[in-house]
């Protein structure tokens, strides 16, 4: 659903992030595999991020 946080907590917003054609077939593969979209899983990864 647009514009309504679905999994977490807060809305989503358009990001740009600058990939290879290489690496960007590997996070859609990867998401794929795990039945979540690309933005998904980047959301994902980050969130487990250290943060410092």
């Amino acid at each position: 659903m647009k514009n309504q946080p679905a999994l977490h907590d807060e809305i989503k917003t358009s990001r740009n992030v600058f990939l290879t054609p290489s690496s960007w077939n590997k996070v859609k593969a990867c998401a794929k595999k795990h039945g979540i979209s690309a933005s998904e899983l980047v959301e994902q990864w980050a969130r487990n991020l250290d943060g410092d």
